[in-house]
């Protein structure tokens, strides 16, 4: 009668020892169930689910390993699984699965019991936990470091919007970035990546910029404020800070552009995007002019954002149309994507106001980046404490993998 065997073995790695132990497996004829392994610091963890044919067998089996797993200094264990429980395991393969995402600057062991909480009160099993972050040495300065765990979970959610509320709520009280995210193959399959300009791609609203250069920089600025908040109707707000730029000297565009500055991460997460074989977008209520300097930057593939008028020289004030504002961002998305041949759920937007939501709510994954209170409790996914590139742990790229 055949038995199932669990079988755990710890202590110090070295290469060749999971070959090793193997082969041990193998010349005794034993059939491979399940494998998993992980090394943390130099210590190794291996699991082997194995059936035997023969009860008799299973003696045989531990009789080989004993003398390698001394050797190493190794230490073994044997667990007989019934074959009740093994169908139980096989059948839970059917359930859904959603992969939960913590970063931070250093992800703290008390950020990680309250998540961990939230989702076992929430009936779901952790299945498997990574660390995505690449390692960090002791002396690095903490506000350019990067920590990322993954969690995968399996079981049903009876109330995502909750989960994602309390997930938010913790979020906002451990200054932690929470994602949750449906395992599925569209998660790893995203081909195409939009992005907003202003407080998204450069730290700075150009608008705002212009404005200082004209000498209305604070009422400006505030107009700029409660639109990215969400409390101005975008489209007339733009207008509106447009019309305060008339007679601006277009001689100055070229410094303000100079003194941009891109936001931490923009870099390396578009060498990743590129090397991926991802096509990228600018869809930006900001200017054409200074989008394509970022597009020369950053090898971006299209640009969409507003013109801006000018005449013997002088700023005009006036909007072009057709404005870029959520609409058009949320239409645009759909054209790209319908262009290159993706369906939305292989679509990723990123973006910081109020005009982002739009197209925030339509793509596969949508991120609000360091953005306003209400962009950040509205959209599904938020990134608030790390730099640009930490979307790529979103897509479940690791640190060693990236070549950014």
């Amino acid at each position: 009668m055949r038995e199932i065997v669990l079988i755990n073995i710890t202590g110090e790695d070295r290469a060749g020892l999971t070959a090793a132990i193997t082969g041990v497996l193998a010349n005794n004829g034993v059939n491979m169930l399940d494998i998993g392994q992980a090394v943390i610091h130099g210590v190794l963890s291996l699991g082997y689910l194995v059936e035997i044919e023969q009860a008799d067998q299973v003696s045989a089996v531990l009789k080989d390993l004993q003398p390698l797993i001394a050797n190493e200094g190794l230490q073994l264990r044997f667990d007989p699984i019934t074959e009740a429980h093994y169908q139980r395991w096989v059948n839970e393969q059917s359930q859904k699965r959603h992969v939960v995402t913590l970063m931070s600057r250093q992800v703290t062991a008390q950020q990680l019991l309250r998540v961990t909480s939230v989702i076992s009160q929430h009936g779901l099993n952790i299945e498997q936990t990574d660390r995505l972050s690449g390692r960090v040495p002791l002396d690095a300065p903490t506000h350019l470091s990067k920590s990322c765990i993954e969690l995968r979970v399996t079981g049903e959610v009876a109330d995502l919007e909750a989960l994602r509320a309390e997930f938010f709520d913790l979020s906002q009280a451990l200054n932690i970035d929470i994602a949750l995210q449906e395992d599925t193959l569209f998660r790893r399959n995203r081909r195409l990546a939009v992005f907003d300009m202003d407080s998204t791609l450069i730290e700075a609203e150009v608008i705002d910029e212009l404005a200082k250069a004209a000498g209305v920089g604070d009422k400006v600025a505030a107009i700029t404020e409660r639109a990215m908040a969400g409390e101005l109707d975008f489209k007339a707000s733009f207008k509106e800070r447009l019309a305060l730029l008339q007679g601006l000297d277009v001689g100055v565009l070229d410094a303000i552009g100079a003194s941009l500055r891109l936001t931490e991460g923009a870099e390396v997460l578009f060498a990743e995007l590129k090397r991926l074989g991802y096509k990228t977008a600018i869809l930006s209520g900001g200017f054409t002019y200074f989008a394509k300097q970022l597009q020369a930057k950053l090898g971006i593939d299209y640009v969409f954002a507003n013109e801006l008028q000018v005449v013997d020289g002088k700023v005009t004030g006036v909007a072009v149309e057709p404005i870029v504002d959520a609409q058009r961002k949320a239409d645009l998305l759909r054209e790209l994507a319908q262009k290159e041949g993706l369906s939305l759920e292989q679509t990723i937007a990123v973006g910081d106001g109020a005009n982002d939501l739009a197209m925030l709510a339509i793509a596969g994954l949508g991120v609000a980046f360091r953005a306003k209170p209400l962009v950040k409790k509205s959209a599904k996914h938020a990134i608030s404490t790390l730099g640009l590139d930490g979307v790529l742990y979103l897509l479940g790229q690791r640190d060693r993998n990236s070549q950014g």
